[in-house]
């Protein structure tokens, strides 16, 4: 059995189709055909059924796969740990991001990373902030940015709190409360709102604020795409509470600050659990451009291989 043999099981398993397993695998079909035949001897058993039409997994087929990926992820780890040794920094990294980063210069910061580490594949996973610690715990995110309310903290993943800053009330530029210096929940509560979906973090800041302030509100809009949240906002159909610094210039749009407005807090979270040297150098990439940024504030504490985890989290900055 060839590490390459299960690579091309896993391809075919989710195009569902050799043609485009081999394209994806850059090797010709008969060649790709031709080694999982031989696997598929070897074991005793079929692992896809084929038609004419599509190809699907048999049961012990389904039941090689799980085994299978874990064996090319062990594989391709001992290649990377091996080569860090001697300082060469290989091997896939994954990273999860919120809609509303804003305490990291994301793209700079991978720029950076790409230019110093470019045997490093990289992809970048969007999502919500419970989605993406859970992607975290099972090894499918390696690092990921958080927004959470205060006095919340993500669970069982290593963490540092990266900033901390309340929400502003977003609006139409003719908005009637736009010209106004400052805002209360009670100002707005009337008002009909854009938001994350029901049962995000995103949306749990709000929530949460509104209900301690005993006001209720009608969010109409729901979505994940923030840049759908402030065309619905500039179209005069919506408010938002959103973070300051992402909110962009725009003659359509006006920020307000809410005194007992929402704070939301910005995480950076990985696995607590041996972080694949791609992970700790992107953290080491990170911890240097935050450093830079903070020369004239105060100083990080540690460097990120000895951060701690859970309840003895640093914090690297607050707003």
């Amino acid at each position: 059995m060839e590490l390459q043999q299960l690579r091309y099981v896993l391809a075919v398993a989710e195009k569902k189709n050799f043609t485009r397993a081999a394209e994806q695998c850059f090797v010709v079909q008969s060649a790709l055909s031709h080694q999982i035949k031989a696997l598929e001897q070897e074991l005793g058993v079929p692992l896809f059924a084929r038609t004419s039409r599509r190809v699907e997994l048999t049961d012990a087929g389904a039941a090689f796969l799980p085994a299978a990926r874990a064996s090319l992820e062990a594989a391709e780890r001992a290649a990377a740990d091996a080569a860090a040794t001697v300082g060469q920094i290989r091997g896939p990294l994954t990273i999860g991001v919120i809609p509303t980063v804003t305490a990291i210069d994301i793209p700079t910061a991978l720029g950076e990373f790409h230019r110093a580490h470019p045997a490093v594949s990289i992809a970048l996973r969007n999502g919500g902030s419970d989605e993406l610690v859970t992607a975290i715990r099972a090894g499918e995110v390696d690092i990921a940015v958080l927004g959470l309310p205060d006095a919340t903290t993500p669970h069982r993943v290593r963490f540092i709190e990266l900033a901390r800053e309340r929400l502003v009330a977003v609006l139409a530029a003719d908005h009637r409360l736009s010209g106004r210096r400052h805002l209360r929940l009670r100002d707005l509560a009337d008002e009909t709102f854009a938001d994350f979906p029901a049962g995000t973090q995103g949306r749990a800041q709000s929530d949460r604020a509104f209900d301690a302030a005993e006001l209720r509100r009608e969010v109409t809009f729901e979505s994940m795409s923030t840049d759908l949240i402030l065309d619905l906002v500039k179209q005069g159909l919506a408010v938002a509470l959103l973070p300051p610094a992402f909110v962009p210039s725009n003659p359509n749009l006006v920020k307000v600050p809410v005194s007992d407005g929402p704070t939301r807090v910005e995480y950076l979270a990985w696995s607590d659990f041996d972080p694949a040297p791609a992970a700790v150098a992107f953290l080491d990439a990170l911890h240097s451009q935050m450093a830079s940024n903070r020369l004239n504030s105060q100083p990080i504490p540690m460097r990120p291989s000895s951060w701690e985890s859970d309840a003895q989290a640093r914090t690297l900055s607050r707003r």
